[in-house]
């Protein structure tokens, strides 16, 4: 097997199609349906785009699936399932399936991209957002990309700021200069985690969650060829920390991954060590976790970002390996679900 992430995935990205573009349909119908889906639009005076999915806006479901199809750049399908069958891990799910799980989950959806501006260049108080979507391809700020290999050259972009405020100018000007575009060809969607459409949006990164586990294992990203996955869509909470808390322990306890990988020796090695419970810090509830290592993300072991339950295919074998665990007594203790008396 070879050793490095710098795999024949650059000569193949080199063709690949462009995100933003493939994002534009999307894009536009959460403009054109702003209104029904919960979402207020305004204009810079330059004519960016900024689509409010949470902040003074409500947002909805709707909203939250249609940004996670913008976040994979259109390569991706999201839908919300109603779960109802007997002992079911819990009645919302979301799901999510690609057949371009490298371009889709790390060429697009990944947060990857730092944006920050101090209270001075604000003129109020320090911002600070990781940007996801599209548009990180534009800008290819992040190594990640020299080891995609993949850089997008399109007209317009859209990026997805995960945030409780809209950005200010500096960022705006920020993101304008480092995509090359001109301010009314971007669209900025910014939705909080504690947001109903934030929710939904970050639960959906379950299989990329997986490939961003598959990169920090070394496997060359350019064995998955194919990627679905499930989690459960937890209630909105009422705070940044719980919201992030809810979300990371969907995927963490209960997300499930199916990989479809080239050869037999890796489907075998991922089955193993893909899932989160490879990690020293599984078995508590993400929040408290966080909190323990004083809101420190870089203390927290990163092994444990990973599916709970992973199937992972050889297309040289036929096998399907499997690994990990579902921890829906967890789920259920965190988020409710328990029978009132009559």
């Amino acid at each position: 097997m070879p050793s490095s992430n710098a795999t024949p995935e650059a000569s193949q990205h080199r063709t690949a199609p462009s995100v933003n573009a493939l994002a534009e349909r999307p894009v536009a119908r959460l403009i054109d349906e702003a209104a029904r889906l919960g979402v207020a639009l305004t204009r810079t005076a330059n004519g960016t785009v900024i689509a409010d999915a949470g902040v003074d806006a409500p947002g909805s479901v709707d909203a939250g699936v249609l940004i996670a199809r913008i976040c994979m750049g259109g390569l991706g399908r999201v839908a919300v399932r109603a779960n109802f069958d007997a002992a079911p891990l819990w009645p919302t799910m979301i799901e999510v399936h690609t057949s371009s799980p490298v371009l889709a989950c790390l060429g697009s959806q990944y947060a990857g991209w730092s944006l920050a501006a101090s209270k001075e260049q604000t003129g109020g108080k320090k911002f600070f957002s990781l940007g996801s979507g599209p548009a990180r391809a534009l800008a290819v700020k992040e190594p990640l990309f020299a080891e995609l290999g993949y850089r997008d050259r399109h007209d317009r972009g859209v990026l997805v700021l995960e945030v409780d405020r809209l950005p200010p100018p500096v960022i705006i000007d920020k993101v304008l200069q480092d995509c090359g575009l001109a301010p009314d060809r971007l669209t900025l969607i910014v939705t909080p985690t504690h947001s109903v459409a934030g929710t939904v949006q970050v639960v959906a990164r379950v299989v990329e969650v997986a490939l961003h586990k598959v990169h920090v294992l070394g496997v060359p990203l350019d064995e998955v060829v194919e990627g679905a996955g499930s989690a459960p869509l937890p209630p909105p909470a009422p705070d940044g920390i719980q919201a992030m808390g809810r979300t990371n322990d969907a995927i963490l306890y209960g997300g499930r991954v199916h990989l479809t990988v080239k050869h037999d020796e890796v489907a075998r090695r991922l089955a193993d060590t893909l899932p989160a419970a490879n990690s020293r810090d599984y078995g508590r509830p993400f929040a408290d976790i966080f909190t323990s290592f004083n809101f420190d993300f870089y203390q927290i072991d990163p092994a444990l970002f990973a599916p709970a339950e992973v199937w992972v295919s050889s297309l040289e074998s036929g096998a399907t390996y499997h690994g990990g665990r579902l921890e829906g007594a967890l789920l259920q203790d965190q988020w409710g679900g328990k029978s009132v008396a009559p």
